[in-house]
């Protein structure tokens, strides 16, 4: 038996991997999260899978899953959305299946913040402008951020800031970003990235706040500031420069 987190990508369906889709479909248990995984992915489980909501479930409650199925001898799915490297609470979930002797694997997932530049149609590393992407949050009702990764601090270094689970805090953003990367500053919000409701905004740091608020844009999107969000005057790469020496094996 084996707890498989599995990355169900931004918010489209067919944007779970191959090798997710198919560790579904094998899976007699799915725990998945009701208010951020299609519900169009869980006709990838078996007919006669086991489906957890884990909406209203605390890690007790998780945990408690997980060796149900492991004394059961069922494979789980555990379906988080995106990416399960970022900002998906899987490590403490780990943490219990280490202590309980439970085995897992991670099957990696598109994250939000490539299907928000996919929207945005930009490259987020961009020759001579920007080749360093920050991936951040703020702390609000949420655990408090270590010390150093503030938005002031961040802000200085002057590369793409990607926050999420920010949006509903826009305002707090944008007045600690203002002293580092100006009102001018490219900004973008894009809400449920690769969904059929896929809400784009683009502005500038002095009206990304408006934007949003007047859009009404809450949860289940990215913050984006930087000036690669807007480069049009820069140097082509070096890996297709016609000067640069390659080798034929």
């Amino acid at each position: 038996m084996t707890v498989y987190f599995i990355g169900a990508g931004p918010g489209a369906a067919d944007l779970i991997t191959l090798r997710g889709a198919r560790t579904l479909a094998s899976c007699r248990v799915c725990l998945y999260a009701g208010s951020l995984v299609p519900a169009d992915l869980l006709a990838e489980c078996p007919p006669d899978a086991r489906l957890v909501d884990t909406a209203d479930l605390d890690l007790d409650a998780i945990t408690g899953e997980f060796v149900r199925a492991h004394e059961e001898g069922h494979d789980v799915a555990r379906l988080h959305s995106g990416d399960p490297s970022v900002f998906s609470a899987v490590a403490e979930q780990m943490r219990r299946l280490d202590a309980a002797g439970i085995p897992y694997e991670v099957v990696p997932g598109v994250p939000a913040f490539a299907a928000a530049a996919a929207a945005l149609k930009r490259e987020l590393t961009v020759p001579t402008v920007g080749q360093t992407v920050i991936l951040t949050r703020v702390a609000q009702q949420a655990t408090p951020m270590p010390d150093g990764e503030d938005l002031a601090t961040l802000g200085r270094s002057g590369a793409l800031l990607v926050l999420h689970l920010a949006a509903r805090y826009v305002d707090r953003v944008v007045a600690e970003l203002l002293p580092h990367y100006g009102p001018d500053c490219p900004a973008a919000v894009v809400a449920m990235a690769s969904r059929p409701d896929e809400l784009v905004l683009r502005g500038t740091l002095d009206e990304i706040a408006g934007l949003t608020k007047e859009a009404g844009v809450t949860k289940t999107a990215v913050i984006l500031v930087g000036r690669t969000l807007a480069a049009s005057q820069f140097r082509d790469s070096h890996l297709y420069d016609p000067a640069r020496e390659r080798h034929v094996c």
